[in-house]
């Protein structure tokens, strides 16, 4: 009986052994899969929960579209993610958006959390603007406030830029719509297109008449053309032909010969060139002639004023 009793007490201890150890191991494996998973969607977010973080917080008036786990970049590189984006539209600004980022990085005095845009497809993201001349002494510590801004996107610029001209062109455009109508009721514009039909037809006129000219006429003008240069080849080669080095070797000679005449004081020109006496006589004669000619010059004059005597004629009886 009491053999019995043991027995029965050691396989009930041993089920409650059994049936404790199958549910330890079924917790168990439960942790380890919610570690897992926890770990598992971190790391798919790119949340690296074993480095220590420093959060900054910023308020905007809109929040473009900003979700959690959005990126933040200093510089084009990827420093941390979005942590919250809350809204209060109780006040102003209405958003309250905080961002956690590696604990090494120091952000200096002057910096500016800003919402830009994250690619082409409209995602939105927060960068962290340093400034220009860091004040490296008091940098901002964690849980500050950072001064915000917003940079237009691609499609805000687009709105502002593209549309307002594509605004204007279609006004434009319907100014000149609304202009062709009104010359179309007035008919003008049926007299502009009879105008150009005429203008065409003038010119396809012209060009058969330049098209027969060329054709009949341009033969014999090459032809004139071709005997011009035949002509000018045939002058051009007798100018190479002649005996230009003679000729001028014969001018030079006749040049010299007359140098030499007039050097010389042989011959008349010689003479008077280079005779200093023949040169004096010949002054001194012109001079006396010159005075003979004023003395009759006078005589001339003297008589001109003297009256003339008559003589008295006899009569014939």
């Amino acid at each position: 009986m009491e053999y019995t009793l043991l027995l029965s007490s050691t396989t009930l201890r041993n089920n409650i052994i059994m049936k404790f150890t199958r549910e330890v191991k079924v917790g168990i494996l439960a942790v380890i899969c919610a570690g897992i998973l926890y770990f598992g969607f971190n790391f798919l977010k790119g949340v690296n929960i074993f480095s220590p973080t420093k959060s900054y917080y910023g308020y905007f008036e809109r929040s473009n579209g900003l979700t959690e786990q959005a990126p933040v970049y200093i510089l084009g590189h990827k420093v941390g993610l979005v942590e919250t984006v809350q809204y209060d539209f109780t006040r102003a600004p209405a958003f309250v958006v905080g961002v956690s980022i590696d604990k090494t990085i120091s952000l200096p005095r002057g910096t500016q959390m800003a919402l830009v845009a994250d690619g082409l497809l409209g995602g939105t993201a927060v960068e962290l603007q340093l400034p220009q001349l860091a004040n490296r002494a008091t940098p901002f510590q964690h849980g500050d406030t950072l001064p915000t801004t917003v940079v237009p996107g691609l499609f805000d610029n687009l709105q502002t830029g593209v549309l307002a001209h594509l605004d204007s062109l279609l006004i434009t455009a319907n100014s000149l719509i609304t202009s062709l109508n009104n010359e179309m009721e007035q008919g003008s514009l049926h007299a502009t297109l009879q105008h150009i039909e005429q203008i065409t037809s003038d010119l396809e006129v012209s060009g058969r008449d330049i098209r027969q000219l060329t054709h009949n006429q341009l033969p014999s003008i090459m032809d004139k053309v071709d005997t011009t240069i035949t002509d000018l080849h045939a002058v051009v080669n007798s100018v190479r032909q002649a005996d230009i080095q003679h000729s001028i070797t014969q001018l030079n000679r006749v040049i010299a010969s007359v140098n030499q005449a007039l050097e010389s004081n042989e011959g008349t020109l010689g003479l008077l060139l280079n005779d200093n006496a023949l040169y004096e006589n010949l002054n001194s004669a012109l001079i006396n002639l010159d005075h003979a000619v004023l003395n009759v010059d006078s005589v001339v004059m003297s008589i001109k004023a003297r009256p003339f005597i008559k003589k008295k004629l006899p009569k014939n009886n």
